[in-house]
């Protein structure tokens, strides 16, 4: 006699057709799988970032459900002190750790190779600040074993202590790995999400969306503009201005090497560049903008709520906070230090920071903002086509 089991697996069967491979969830899966539903009836927190209004197109959530709102999460943690289910609830619902988890293992399952998913869990401050000094000792030693680390000024031009095509054949191959690893890794995400989100191709509107949630932080100011939360249940924009100094003063610093690289390939202008030139001026304000920015966040980081996010990712998310603080004050050390006997030794210490961000940026914090920016873009695709469940309103 056939077990109950056996005639549901063959009913399933004659209602699907051919057997279905259903992805298993991990325990970090099961349990954002839980919370949603929880949330699901509840709906209190719907107004409060792109989050809640997708989650209501959903009865289940499958795999490809969960990564992708766990990548659309901007881990502000407004749910978490409104939720009447929040622990001490025997519901212990905490949507902000939950999904921190799962962006974790995100990282882990789309990188690529996918060999060295592995490194996000060894990816730690420590970790970060030895290989930003190993690499500079290796450059000062060499540098020295010429004899002019120290005590000979060699000008205001550091071509003069490593010349121009050695630095590109040491940083091309980083950067260009970096980049490539980074894309198969996004690109492997987006294969995944996009059938879970409704399959609908991108359009322009939808990319417009999705990119001034993205540049504006949208999502960082509680649903209602007054932010979100680090320390405590007050509300604070500090999150969202840091976050936008470290972005802007990032994306200003790649300009100025952007623009330093067209003056010396196709107008033949070479460094150094002094102010008010174009590469100096997006430098500097780069600089600044990275420095002040990424302090801020160590300090946030530092201070944050234990509920809020994953404890395992702390050493993960200051290794790249110092990597980036570090990289932008050694770059304005190193421009303050133009002429001085230090150049040499300021130039080995900046070049270490800048080629162990390359070197660790597709297995760490980095990609956090590449995964968040194509599950936002899913999300403007999906949010313009009528909701297949038919209850509640985008």
């Amino acid at each position: 006699m056939q077990t109950l089991e056996a005639l549901a697996r063959e009913a399933g069967s004659l209602a699907d057709g051919p057997r279905r491979v259903i992805p298993i969830l991990s325990a970090a899966e099961s349990e954002v799988g839980r919370q949603m539903q929880i949330c699901n009836a509840c709906r209190y927190c719907e107004g409060f970032c792109a989050v809640f209004p997708a989650m209501t197109r959903r009865l289940e959530f499958g795999k490809a459900d969960i990564h992708f709102l766990a990548n659309l999460c901007h881990n502000c943690g407004a749910c978490l002190h409104a939720c009447q289910y929040a622990p001490p609830h025997e519901f212990a619902v905490n949507v902000p750790k939950a999904m921190a988890e799962v962006r974790g293992q995100t990282y882990m399952d789309y990188a690529w190779p996918p060999a060295l998913g592995a490194l996000y869990q060894r990816n730690g401050l420590t970790l970060s600040l030895a290989l930003a000094g190993a690499l500079a000792l290796f450059l000062a030693l060499a540098v020295a074993m010429k004899g002019g680390l120290w005590g000979t000024a060699p000008g205001e031009n550091f071509y003069s202590v490593f010349p121009h095509n050695l630095l590109v054949a040491l940083f091309a191959p980083v950067f260009l790995f970096a980049t490539l690893a980074l894309a198969m890794g996004v690109r492997r995400f987006w294969r995944d999400i996009t059938p879970a989100t409704s399959g609908a191709p991108l359009n322009g509107p939808a990319a417009a969306e999705a990119a001034d949630a993205a540049l504006r932080l949208r999502y960082l100011d509680g649903g209602h503009g007054d932010g979100c939360h680090n320390e405590d249940d007050a509300y604070t924009l500090a999150r969202r201005r840091f976050h936008h100094l470290t972005f802007y003063g990032f994306m200003l610093c790649f300009a100025a090497t952007g623009v330093a690289t067209l003056y010396h390939y196709a107008f033949g202008w070479a460094a150094p560049y002094a102010l008010p030139s174009l590469p100096k001026l997006l430098g500097v304000a780069g600089g600044i903008s990275l420095m002040f920015g990424t302090a801020g966040l160590w300090h946030l980081n530092r201070k944050r709520h234990p509920l809020h996010g994953d404890p395992a990712q702390k050493p993960m998310d200051l290794g790249f906070i110092a990597l980036l603080f570090l990289t932008s004050s050694s770059g304005l050390a190193l421009w303050l230090g133009r002429g001085t006997p230090a150049l040499a030794l300021l130039l080995c210490v900046h070049l270490g920071a800048v080629m162990a961000l390359f070197a660790t940026m597709p297995y760490g914090k980095f990609g956090h903002g590449i995964f968040r920016s194509a599950a936002l873009l899913r999300h403007a695709v999906e949010k313009r086509l009528p909701n297949p469940v038919g209850l509640g309103s985008d």
